[in-house]
């Protein structure tokens, strides 16, 4: 199956990409968001996910990993909730802004530019390739993930 691409977004005044990294992973518990939370449910190990940043910094500031299948999310005390663990990859080399996003003819269609709300999206695989592109990171795709170029 291929690697399908994401974008996740968090305030960086609640869990931000620096301790993200420190911790080496996460659980992604706690979307209270039907269309997120179908989003969740479709990842599977090995897609890729872009990190962002939002409310008072507003770019994307990484890539990470999905690092196993869907479950529970153990932190829902009522209704079907699930979450996913997500693992860092790297930061990108240059964060690309919503404002950069927005203006983009690639980006400003993405769900979630529209429904602000949405902390879980899918992107399109040119979407994904433009927002390295901005970034300045470049990858290569590789059976195992990825390996810079």
């Amino acid at each position: 199956m291929a690697i399908r691409y994401w974008l996740v977004k968090q305030e960086p005044e609640a869990y931000s990409w620096s301790q993200f990294l420190k911790d080496g992973g996460t659980a992604w518990t706690g979307i209270r968001n039907f269309q997120a939370r179908n989003y969740i449910r479709s990842m599977k190990k090995g897609d890729l996910t872009f990190f962002y940043h939002s409310v008072s910094e507003k770019h994307v500031v990484g890539l990470a990993r999905v690092g196993g299948e869907p479950y529970p999310d153990p932190t829902a005390e009522e209704g079907d909730w699930s979450a996913v663990d997500l693992q860092p990859v790297q930061p990108l080399k240059h964060p690309v802004s919503l404002d950069a996003m927005k203006q983009d003819p690639i980006l400003k269609d993405m769900p979630w530019i529209k429904q602000s709300r949405l902390s879980v999206c899918l992107l399109e695989p040119a979407q994904f390739k433009r927002i390295l592109a901005l970034s300045g990171t470049r990858f290569q795709s590789t059976k195992s993930g990825l390996c810079e170029r």
